[in-house]
């Protein structure tokens, strides 16, 4: 049986994982005394026991938990943003055309980011098919729920005497400086990061990414792109959906408690509409991290998550 070990079990992305593993026959979930879960020796024994670690853990403390592994057999699935990136490293969107054989071979791989994960599943197919080109300036709405910014800003968002700012939709990364932006670049093969307008919400999860073009901007037609989302995404967790919500609006947390993304193309023949949605501790960070672990096991991608 399979050793698993979460360093970083406690934040927001650790606690789900952990409460999707605990229910799991196939796996031997590695735990740590809560005295000791700071402790470097403590945690390289963890570490080093386990077939596969997940770092659940800010990007310098991810990368000082990597010198704790000393043996080439365990594998690591980070959820920082430390190594999305970094050429040595698999970028764990399964989806993505020839990604998932990739992480299949992989002892290292990099969680996607959650509004990174919805850009790059929106943009990826079209540069891929040639539909869009490489050098397209786009832009980038996304809207999410308090969780994403972890237990600083849900104990904010949840505080009794909270601002009354908190009520309202607050627009951050305003110095298009977003940490996420370099893989929205890189994995949708562009060769400029967007303008992008990240959004946080007053509703624990769920992610609504949309990316607005000009039909002017894309070689295909709205039908036609729709077709290529349909054929693009046949594995995995993302799927395309046509219809909006039955009042004919989006809601941003109608996926919430899922590990899925849904995809769609909405406007008409001048003006497109793309968006995902998912939930942000879903597929875009916590079911992420345990379909890309379940294809280092060799089994179905989807065991253990919610559909």
């Amino acid at each position: 049986m399979k050793k698993v070990f979460i360093d970083g079990s406690a934040g927001t992305t650790g606690l789900r994982i952990a409460e999707r593993l605990q229910k799991r026959k196939d796996l031997t979930l590695l735990s740590i005394d809560e005295r000791y879960r700071k402790d470097d020796d403590a945690r390289r024994e963890k570490m080093n026991q386990a077939d596969i670690v997940f770092f659940c853990l800010p990007d310098e403390a991810a990368k000082n938990a990597l010198t704790l592994i000393e043996n080439d057999a365990t594998a690591v699935i980070d959820t920082s943003t430390a190594h999305r990136i970094d050429p040595a490293w698999t970028y764990g969107f399964p989806e993505l055309h020839g990604q998932r054989k990739a992480i299949q071979g992989a002892t290292r791989i990099a969680n996607p980011g959650c509004h990174a994960s919805g850009f790059i599943a929106l943009v990826r197919p079209l540069t891929d098919c040639g539909v869009l080109s490489p050098d397209t300036l786009l832009s980038c709405f996304s809207l999410t729920g308090y969780t994403g910014g972890g237990k600083k800003m849900i104990a904010q968002y949840e505080s009794a005497d909270r601002p009354i700012c908190y009520d309202a939709p607050r627009q951050y990364g305003l110095s298009q400086t977003h940490k996420h932006l370099p893989e929205m670049q890189q994995f949708s093969k562009l060769q400029n990061a967007p303008i992008f307008c990240p959004i946080v919400a007053s509703f624990p999860t769920g992610m609504e990414v949309t990316v607005p073009i000009f039909a002017s901007q894309t070689k295909a037609t709205i039908k036609e792109l729709a077709e290529i989302y349909k054929q693009y995404y046949q594995d995995g967790l993302v799927r395309f959906v046509s219809s909006p919500d039955a009042d004919g609006l989006l809601c941003a947390n109608a996926l919430s408690g899922t590990d899925r993304m849904e995809i769609s193309v909405f406007g008409n023949e001048e003006r497109f509409l793309l968006t995902a949605r998912f939930d942000n501790l879903g597929k875009g960070a916590s079911g992420a991290a345990i379909q890309n672990m379940n294809l280092l096991l060799g089994v179905d991608e989807t065991t253990g998550l919610i559909l």
